[in-house]
């Protein structure tokens, strides 16, 4: 694929920031609750795109203005322009975030909804302020979370998944940390120190070897208890080949912290 490029890029549904081996996408519709447009959407995709694309980049973060972090898709359909290009085959979201293989931290700043689940369910971190709302409320408008599915049942439990999505009755973040929808809850005035020393911390891991695992992770979920161990035998070897590992293991045998490339 063609090396992607931020230059001449005016993103409209979303701002980036890079700092210290960070990316932080912030949704940026507050005006609309943050509703998932296709602007939004193909911005999300190809801000995901690049960063897996580029080695410096380490971490993802990704955050929003206002009160509500996202609503799930805008039913309204309104028309919105953006430069950035669309890139073939990366509509998904859900496979945008699992296929980036790097820690991807959703810093919730208000409440989540819908569709806004994909994006929750599929990152590898989540942190909410503790007056977060978590809901999906289709069934109250003849629909069902059909692709939210997918990312939920590997998060939360059935039976709680289940009741969650047949209800549409919005949940706590206390009760979303419970069923492991998020990490963790804090008070507003710390969500911006939690999820910045845990971005911190990520980034000054092994990159490469967080990458590989991070693969792994994602594709032995899709595969039985007798095909992962295999393949996960496999991925040790060729860990232990990386250069990370042998850099950690060189270090630790020297008693100096790692230099990761």
């Amino acid at each position: 694929m063609k090396k992607l490029s931020l230059e001449g890029l005016d993103f409209q549904a979303t701002k980036l920031d890079i700092e210290n081996n960070i990316m932080t996408i912030t949704l940026n519709r507050p005006e609309k609750k943050n509703a998932l447009n296709n602007v939004m959407m193909n911005e999300l995709n190809y801000a995901l795109a690049y960063a897996k694309q580029e080695h410096s980049i380490r971490v993802v973060i990704i955050a929003a203005e206002g009160d509500i972090f996202c609503a799930g898709a805008d039913l309204t359909r309104a028309k919105s322009e953006s430069n950035v290009p669309k890139l073939e085959g990366k509509d998904d979201i859900s496979l945008s975030l699992r296929h980036l293989y790097k820690p991807v931290i959703c810093k919730i700043q208000g409440s989540v909804l819908a569709g806004a689940l994909l994006i929750v369910t599929n990152a590898t971190h989540a942190i909410a302020v503790k007056d977060a709302k978590f809901s999906a409320p289709e069934i109250h408008r003849g629909l069902w979370p059909f692709m939210v599915m997918a990312g939920l049942f590997r998060v939360m439990p059935k039976r709680a998944g289940l009741d969650f999505i047949m209800r549409g009755q919005p949940i706590g973040a206390s009760k979303a940390k419970s069923w492991g929808l998020i990490n963790k809850s804090v008070d507003v005035k710390d969500i911006d120190r939690t999820v910045n020393t845990l971005a911190e911390e990520l980034a000054s891991l092994a990159p490469e070897t967080m990458r590989f695992g991070l693969e792994a992770y994602e594709k032995q979920d899709s595969k039985s208890f007798n095909e992962a161990l295999p393949y996960l035998q496999e991925q040790i070897a060729k860990c232990f080949e990386g250069r990370d590992a042998k850099e950690g293991i060189a270090a630790f045998l020297e008693k100096r912290k790692p230099n990761w490339d």
